[in-house]
């Protein structure tokens, strides 16, 4: 991509979660909430399978 198209993608990113803040802050509170929740799980997960991979490899 170039400079002015990641730019434009930047700001087009920040105008619609301006805008959703001020339109339903407690929908994108929520919406944040629920990301962060599914973003720790599937980390917690895939941690949790290298560890196990790292222990089979060591047997």
């Amino acid at each position: 991509m170039t400079g002015a198209l990641k730019k434009g993608m930047v700001l087009l990113v920040v105008v619609f979660v301006g805008y959703y803040m001020f339109s339903d802050p407690n929908g994108l509170a929520q919406t944040t909430k629920d990301g962060g929740a599914a973003l720790w799980k599937a980390l917690t997960s895939l941690f949790g399978a290298l560890i196990d991979f790292i222990n089979a490899i060591k047997s």
